[in-house]
């Protein structure tokens, strides 16, 4: 019960826009620092030439969403652009993963998707890969709109599927091909459209991971359960499934020994780096997600 409230503390924190405001002025602080790899550019790219020299890959995400003005949107498209130049230039293995509504989709779905094509020409240029992250149910079928337009002329973009939505399964039926990162989900919703409770959520997320994996598909599990990873590791070898067909993601800060242990194994392991000063409504999502990350966050802020 405590580790509920505790939750939706957190996730109705994560979108308090006078607390994440202040945030930014506070600086990576309560211990964001040890999940956020830094707020610019360069500091997010030397963190992927460190982890690609432990076998590791990564995807870089520059935080920030639901913005509210054309003028940020525009200049949230243009930093991700060059950190996609930057990543070429340095000739690192990472891929970028962008929120839409960081480009624009509350203000105007049109100007988003000319962001959004911004973005991936200049990924196109660079031969890199663009991953929608998937944000709350409020967007989930504008961003899939989108995207199905966007794979008309675009093969180097995919998005996420959040396995605590109802509609998760169909969803990655309908999506065979397109390359998933699968998840279990991270806003609070409505019991009227997503699992509530966490023995549900990881049935779901199984099935979806099986469902891709066998429809050939390639497929990102996104997820530090030790238990959904050995299940995953065992369905693809009864199933033959080539490792070259998937891989494993966790999140920048978090169980860095599986990460390494993954990627020594021969898997894919690909490590998600979020930076920025955007940081606020992220890192309250990730101590809403399991009551072992509060601890970690207030001894990241003591040991300061």
């Amino acid at each position: 019960m405590l580790a509920e409230v505790s939750k939706n503390v957190f996730l109705h924190a994560s979108q308090n826009k006078v607390l994440n405001k202040a945030a930014k002025k506070w600086g990576l602080r309560f211990g964001a620092a040890q999940v956020v790899a830094g707020d610019t550019i360069e500091s997010a790219i030397k963190k992927v030439q460190e982890l690609n020299e432990k076998g590791l890959i990564c995807t870089l995400d520059h935080l920030g969403e639901f913005v509210s003005s054309r003028e940020e949107a525009i200049e949230a498209t243009q930093y991700n652009v060059r950190t996609l130049e930057a990543m070429g230039r340095a000739g690192v293995n990472s891929n970028l993963s962008v929120k839409m509504t960081q480009l624009g989709l509350d203000i105007d779905p049109s100007f988003c998707m000319e962001n959004m094509r911004r973005i991936l020409e200049t990924a196109t240029k660079y031969n890199n890969f663009v991953r929608i992250d998937m944000e709350d149910h409020a967007h989930c079928q504008i961003t899939l709109d989108i995207l199905r337009e966007l794979r008309q002329t675009y093969d180097n973009v995919g998005t996420v599927i959040q396995a605590y939505l109802f509609r998760a399964e169909q969803d990655v039926k309908e999506l065979k091909g397109i390359p998933l990162r699968l998840v279990k989900g991270a806003y609070q919703e409505s019991p009227s459209v997503a699992f509530q409770e966490k023995e549900e959520v990881d049935k779901n997320y199984m099935r979806i991971i099986e469902e891709h994996l066998l429809s050939g598909s390639y497929t990102a599990i996104a997820s530090h359960d030790h238990h959904i990873i050995a299940k995953v590791k065992e369905f693809a070898q009864k199933h033959h499934i080539p490792r070259d067909q998937f891989e494993f993601q966790m999140l920048y800060g978090f169980r860095t020994d599986m990460q390494l242990s993954l990627a020594k194994e021969g898997y894919t392991m690909r490590v998600y780096i979020p930076f920025g000063n955007d940081w606020f409504g992220y890192f309250m999502r990730r101590l809403a997600e399991r009551p072992q990350n509060v601890a970690f966050a207030l001894k990241g802020f003591f040991s300061k």
